[in-house]
């Protein structure tokens, strides 16, 4: 029988319809709710689309689902899975269709307050940062005191690389506390919804909000990720990346390395079981320089790496649906992700010897991704013959 999939995305983030492209190889039925403008609209691998709008968002959800009748719900943004918690609140006829999808759904508040989810991870044994939270200044300064400086400082609620940064002074550390704790000004708000083409601004425009900050402790090193899917809490397939290049230094990833470490491959267990997790999922990781990994954030959805098919134990879709892995396309051990490498303002001198991930068999949706602005497609060209020609400029409402 057919299996039919929802994706669920607010941002326009293309790995969704690299993920599309990955389920619709193994015969599935894939449908997608995602914003206007989401390069999904034109991938051929989409059987079906409903319109996500950032001003009705629980009715978009709830319409999607209803017309889809889908067997599993996977969440592509940590707003998605918001949006899906509230449906479950509100719709308990949906109830047993989010829980095959995600998982235990009480587990889920908890990884997604960082102060807490990393206090679960520290019981259970997983090597994470110092980590505290701060309401006001003078819990601030007790955060500072208990996990030293340098520290890195996150908003609660942000994620994508937005909403963090790291301060090396106490100074520093509360000029960045009022500008993440702080509601953002209505002009600042309406400027983002413009310029980022992202409605869901509007929001913050017509109803600040504060955010709780989340003080960590700084780990000098590089960045690793986790992408793992799971069912009951059992992993069932999993990969690991060490992160060589990023879009600034919280930014997404544009050149991964393939990795094999024990010690992520525990973290993916213990989170998975202690969250009773189903459903695709990632951790994010600081690798100090003796090389342990600590876990700095879990993704509570799907991740921009979700879709390889990197083989047996490592194909996460063909996990998911209990079906045999694809044949292995990546043959390097170095990724480079398309378009977030094409994007890179630098680019590693190893690149060129990267695997271009690249959606070749949806053209129209390279088209797209390539032709972002008006000057992109000779650029997108070298990159993808191998010139890897670095990009300085950011596409019109493309988030990455």
């Amino acid at each position: 029988m057919t299996q039919k999939i929802l994706l669920a995305t607010t941002v326009k983030w293309p790995s969704a319809a690299y993920l599309a492209g990955a389920f619709a190889a193994f015969g599935c039925f894939v449908e997608a709710v995602f914003p206007r403008g989401h390069v999904l609209g034109v991938s051929r691998h989409l059987g079906r689309a409903h319109i996500y709008h950032p001003l009705r968002p629980h009715s978009s959800f709830v319409a999607a689902i209803t017309a889809s009748s889908p067997d599993l719900v996977i969440p592509c943004d940590d707003r998605a899975v918001l949006r899906l918690l509230s449906i479950q609140a509100a719709a308990p006829e949906l109830s047993a269709l989010l829980a095959e999808s995600l998982g235990k759904i009480e587990s889920y508040p908890l990884m997604m307050a960082r102060g807490r989810a990393s206090a679960i991870a520290q019981a259970e044994g997983i090597s994470t940062p110092l980590t505290a939270t701060a309401a006001d200044e003078s819990e601030l300064a007790r955060a500072l005191e208990f996990v030293g400086l340098p520290a890195v400082l996150k908003a609660d609620g942000s994620w994508g690389g937005d909403g963090v940064a790291v301060a090396r002074t106490q100074e520093e550390a509360g000029r960045i506390f009022h500008r993440l704790a702080g509601p953002p000004s209505r002009p600042r708000s309406l400027a983002r919804a413009v310029l980022r083409q992202d409605l869901h601004f509007l929001h913050e425009a017509l109803a600040p909000k504060a955010a709780a900050v989340e003080v960590q402790q700084f780990i000098a090193g590089g960045p690793a990720t986790s992408a793992f899917v799971c069912r009951d809490g059992k992993v069932l397939a999993s990969i690991h990346m060490d992160v060589v290049e990023s879009r600034g230094p919280t930014g997404p990833a544009s050149l991964i390395r393939q990795t094999d470490c024990s010690r992520m491959d525990e973290a993916v267990r213990r989170i998975a079981r202690r969250f009773a997790l189903n459903g695709l999922h990632g951790l994010d990781f600081v690798r100090d320089q003796r090389g342990v990994p600590h876990l700095i954030e879990i993704n509570p959805r799907a991740t921009q790496i979700c879709h390889l098919a990197l083989g047996a134990g490592h194909d996460l879709p063909s996990a998911l649906l209990g079906l045999p892995p694809r044949p292995i396309t990546v043959d390097k051990p170095l990724i480079a992700l398309f378009p977030q490498a094409w994007l890179q303002g630098r680019l590693a001198p190893d690149a060129r010897a990267a695997y271009l991930d690249v959606p070749w068999n949806d053209p129209a949706v390279l088209a797209a991704l390539a032709a972002a602005t008006p000057d992109e497609p000779a650029r997108a060209l070298q990159f993808l013959t191998g010139g890897l020609a670095p990009n300085r400029t950011r596409p019109s409402g493309l988030r990455l």
